[in-house]
C-alpha cells in the first residue's frame, strides 16, 4: 500500500454564512497551501446565469469537473489546497473523496456546526457589508440548508468540527 503524503486537501462543510470562507482563508495562510474559492470562479464564469438551485446545480457540477484535474494536480505537486466548495451534501463530498484518492493526500473536513439563528446574523451582516460575490436573502438561505446535510461516519472523513 502506497503511504499517504503530509500533503492535505482541507474541505469545508457548514450551512450559509457559517464563516467556512473565512476559515478557508485562514488555513490557506499556511505553508505551502493555496485557497480554491468556489464562490470567485463561479461569480467571474457565471456573472447573470447562477439565478436558481437548479443554475447552481447544474454550473457548479461544470465548475467541479473542470477544476478536479487541477486540484489533484496541485496535491501532487506537494502543494496543499483549501477547498472551499461547500462539502455539504454526500454526493459533494463523494467528488471531495475522489479528488483525496486520485492524489493519494491526506484531509480534513472542517464542519462548521452552527444554529441558524447564527449564520442568519451573520449573512446579515455579510449583505450589509457587501463584500460577498453573493446577495443571499432569508428564502434562498433556507432553501440551501433544506439539502444540507452534515457528514455521517461512515463517510470516513477526518472531521475538525468547529462549535460555538
Amino acid at each position: 500500500m502506497e503511504t499517504i503524503r503530509p500533503t492535505t486537501l482541507y474541505l469545508l462543510c457548514g450551512k450559509i454564512a457559517a464563516g467556512k470562507s473565512t476559515l478557508a482563508r485562514k488555513l490557506a495562510e499556511r505553508p505551502k497551501t493555496i485557497l480554491v474559492a468556489m464562490d470567485d470562479w463561479m461569480s467571474l464564469l457565471f456573472p447573470s446565469e447562477n439565478r436558481t438551485i437548479e443554475d447552481f446545480a447544474r454550473l457548479s457540477a461544470r465548475l467541479r469537473a473542470a477544476m478536479a484535474p487541477h486540484i489533484v494536480a496541485i496535491l501532487r505537486q506537494d502543494v496543499s489546497v483549501v477547498l472551499d466548495f461547500p462539502a455539504n451534501m454526500a454526493s459533494w463530498r463523494s467528488w471531495m473523496r475522489s479528488l483525496i484518492a486520485q492524489a493519494n493526500v491526506a484531509h480534513e473536513l472542517h464542519l462548521l456546526d452552527f444554529p441558524d439563528d447564527i449564520c442568519k446574523q451573520r449573512l446579515d451582516r455579510r449583505n450589509a457589508d457587501a463584500n460577498h460575490p453573493y446577495q443571499i436573502d432569508v428564502k434562498t438561505y433556507d432553501l440551501f440548508t433544506g439539502y444540507f446535510a452534515p457528514p455521517e461516519p461512515d463517510e470516513g472523513f477526518n472531521i475538525v468540527r468547529h462549535t460555538i
